[in-house]
């Protein structure tokens, strides 16, 4: 530890203990909530100490590229463009934390206990790994830069490869190997592709992207086990393979939080309120670690996805310096790269929603609504970027369809409000 860290440290200590000077505010996580939140404070116009606590070495990058230039190596990195030194904004990197003491106002690493005055949680979420699968050789994650790095070289090589997971960044991963002209078979449990993420009847037309770039999905496929070499599935099937990526879901990464006493939900994510604030005094969560009611759409959310981590660190930051800021409720929004397409989604829905398609689900553009009460709460759009950008301000406004206008692809969605 640097002299100026460890006075900073004391500083922040001193201040808690005395009440005075100015607070010192800790970040748990360097991913994008975790840096997007010191940055915040800054243009908000805190002035207090800024401390950013990352378990990695590398200095702070954005994850989207790992799956798409990272990976095919057009891209050595993905470091956010963000000068840390002239913010004043403490980095430290390669720093695990594994505990937090919220009656103390610290943190418990390897390295010692760091003081706190306010706490933010971005540690954002880890994946899940395949049972049976840890120590095998050929097996791979792909979620941080590191895990990038190591399948660079497999896919240079053109390897046979078994991906295990039909989701988000199974399909964007099957994509980028077919790209380095390696023979790619995905496996998927369920009976159709993005199977947690869309119904049967959205998703089932997906399944065509796969053959038509030349990658071989099997589904209602379920691993019995892996072995160096090969995928063996629970119907004697054995899949030859040079190498295995695994991406089966992910799950807040917080299982340091044990003992704590901050409050965890049913997918072990912190349980935050409407300004993002924890349990514990102080104590705050954004990003993919934390869930938040939506006022919106009448339930809690737990959001996955970039803009996310983006979005709710201004709301962290305005409640800290005490600008009273409107409730978090912001309508969700991602994107995928996928087998020559762009996907798009915004907004919410549930299977109770009505189901209006826009366009041929067989063609390269199209998308699909869902109205609830009539309003528009969620839109897919493939291809159609301007259906996307009208759609979700349409939610935001909570505007409603004439389904029979939302259904016709030639009328811009807009045009369809009542």
């Amino acid at each position: 530890m640097s002299e100026q860290q460890r006075q900073s440290e004391q500083q922040g200590r001193a201040g808690r203990r005395s009440g005075q000077g100015e607070r010192h505010v800790v970040v748990v996580g360097a991913g994008m909530a975790g840096v997007q939140t010191a940055v915040a404070l800054r243009e908000q116009g805190f002035t207090g100490a800024v401390t950013v606590l990352g378990a990695e070495p590398h200095q702070p990058y954005d994850r989207p590229p790992l799956s798409k230039a990272v990976l095919l190596g057009k891209a050595e990195g993905s470091a956010f463009d963000i000068d840390f030194e002239a913010l004043g904004i403490g980095l430290r990197l390669g720093r695990e934390v594994t505990g937090v003491r919220p009656a103390d106002h610290e943190l418990d690493t390897a390295e010692g206990p760091v003081a706190y005055d306010v706490l933010v949680l971005a540690t954002g979420a880890e994946p899940l790994r395949l049972p049976g699968a840890e120590g095998v050789p050929g097996v791979h994650l792909l979620r941080t830069l590191d895990d990038a790095a190591r399948l660079r070289p497999v896919l240079a090589a053109q390897h046979d490869i078994v991906v295990v997971g039909a989701g988000w960044i199974g399909a964007e991963f099957a994509t980028a190997a077919r790209e380095a002209g390696c023979a790619v078979t995905v496996v998927e449990a369920a009976g159709r592709p993005l199977a947690g993420a869309l119904p049967e009847e959205v998703a089932a037309p997906m399944a065509a992207w796969y053959a038509d770039s030349g990658a071989v999905l099997r589904l209602h496929a379920r691993v019995e086990r892996v072995e160096p070499g090969a995928v063996v599935l629970t119907d004697g099937t054995r899949l030859p393979a040079g190498a295995v990526v695994v991406g089966i879901g992910a799950r807040p990464a917080t299982a340091w939080l044990a003992g704590s006493g901050i409050e965890l939900g049913a997918h072990r994510e912190v349980v935050a309120d409407a300004h993002l604030r924890a349990s514990a005094p102080d104590v705050y969560a954004v990003g993919d670690c934390a869930s938040f009611p939506s006022g919106r759409y009448g339930e809690r959310l737990l959001v996955h996805h970039w803009d996310n981590a983006l979005q709710g660190p201004r709301t962290v930051a305005a409640d800290i310096i005490g600008e009273a800021p409107s409730p978090y409720d912001p309508v969700p929004y991602f994107w995928s790269e996928q087998f020559g397409r762009f996907v798009q989604y915004a907004g919410h829905h549930t299977p109770a929603d009505e189901l209006v398609w826009r366009g041929d689900p067989g063609g390269m553009a199209w998308s699909v609504c869902w109205l609830r009460d009539g309003a528009l709460a969620a839109v897919l759009a493939v291809g159609r970027p301007r259906d996307l950008a009208q759609g979700r301000k349409l939610i935001e406004a909570g505007t409603r369809l004439d389904p029979v206008s939302a259904a016709d692809p030639s009328v811009p969605l807009k045009k369809a409000a009542l």
